[in-house]
């Protein structure tokens, strides 16, 4: 039984040679992500399967996300974000999700699937070029360090910029603001030591786990994950890895220590579903799909923007996490809900995205270590 292999995984050092998870979640990712009606989704297909990502109604994802949902506002003070001409909604009439976290579909974009900012796109009105779209994100750009709000949507944006910009970066923004990139991210790190001040409690303590309360760095969604991502990827120039040394070191080794922390919460919360909160079971499952496949995700970046070389022992950590997260799928599989999407859509509705969105980002995880 699943229940069994959960409660097993506790020891498990690696996972089969070919993941049976990759494979479902990438088909699942292919498919669903997809609907040319949902610019969110279409952005994570775009991060996972890269820029000729197919839409369902057959253009390229990249050209319905501007085409149809890119906004333009031509007065100075005006668009998405005070100044910035170019824009996305947040949520569409209907409630779906266009942009629900700033910067997000460009973030896909350029820092994901790896455009040139010299690409260029076709909005409503004409082209436009990924270039124009990031000067409007920064001429929308306010630096709020102390509005708690701020920090739990920035995460997106800090990955945009950290991939465009250079240390010492300035510019104004469209209300003459100076924004300072360095200040930015030191701020950033700053915050996130705050946020995970407690995990890093219970890590020099040897607690076995710090219980979410959705507090610090639970606050943020999936796990503020994007957030340290996007603070993070700062350091990808050598000079601010230097700098910031045995802080980014600490940052890592909290991240490694989330692991074995947050897989026992789950697996308490799916016991407990199975044995009396059966209607619990395809949620929990669905956020083990998130958690593992975020955390491998954000390993990968880890090691793909300044260079982090794995121990022995996170090495274990590595394959653990895959393991828990190919055994997650296999009990998706096992209750039929990758095959009950249109039904869930209807009645779950947030299932239903999650299961869209941390289909790709699990994927993307995965396949960074085969």
């Amino acid at each position: 039984m699943v229940s069994v292999l959960l409660l097993s995984l506790s020891l498990a050092v690696a996972p089969p040679t070919k993941s049976h998870a990759a494979e479902v979640l990438r088909t699942h990712c292919l498919l669903w992500a997809a609907d040319s009606t949902n610019p969110w989704a279409l952005a994570h297909g775009v991060k996972t399967l890269g820029p000729a990502f197919p839409a369902s109604d057959g253009r390229k994802a990249v050209d319905v996300i501007i085409h149809d949902f890119l906004l333009r506002n031509t007065l100075p003070d005006g668009g998405a974000g005070v100044g910035a001409p170019f824009g996305f909604l947040r949520y569409g009439a209907d409630g779906t999700p266009i942009e629900p976290h700033t910067n997000l579909n460009i973030k896909a974009m350029v820092a994901d699937a790896k455009m040139p900012l010299s690409t260029r796109l076709p909005a409503a009105w004409g082209p436009v070029t990924l270039k124009q779209l990031l000067e409007s994100a920064k001429a929308g750009y306010r630096h709020s360090p102390q509005v708690p709000e701020y920090w739990r949507d920035v995460g997106w944006t800090l990955g945009v910029f950290a991939v465009t910009e250079k240390p010492g970066t300035t510019w104004k923004t469209s209300d003459g603001q100076t924004i300072s990139l360095d200040t930015v991210f030191d701020d950033a790190l700053a915050e996130l030591e705050l946020e995970t001040a407690e995990l890093k409690a219970g890590m020099e303590k040897h607690l076995p786990q710090v219980d979410k309360r959705k507090q610090g760095i639970y606050a943020h969604s999936c796990g503020g994950l994007h957030f340290v991502q996007g603070v993070l990827a700062w350091a990808r120039h050598p000079a601010v890895k230097k700098r910031w040394a045995a802080r980014l070191d600490t940052q890592i080794a909290i991240h490694f220590y989330r692991l074995e922390s947050e897989r026992r919460q789950y697996e308490a919360a799916y016991q407990q579903a199975i044995t009396s909160m059966p209607q619990f079971k395809l949620p929990v499952l669905v956020q083990m799909v998130k958690f593992y496949g975020h955390w491998l995700e954000t390993v990968a970046h880890l090691r793909d923007d300044f260079g982090f070389k794995p121990t022995s022992i996170q090495k274990q950590d590595i394959n653990r996490a895959k393991a828990f997260l190919d055994i997650a799928v296999r009990a998706l599989e096992e209750m039929k809900s990758l095959e009950q999407m249109e039904q869930l859509k209807k009645t779950q509705k947030q299932v239903y995205l999650d299961l869209i969105g941390d289909s790709c980002h699990a994927a993307h995880g995965l396949e960074a270590f085969p």
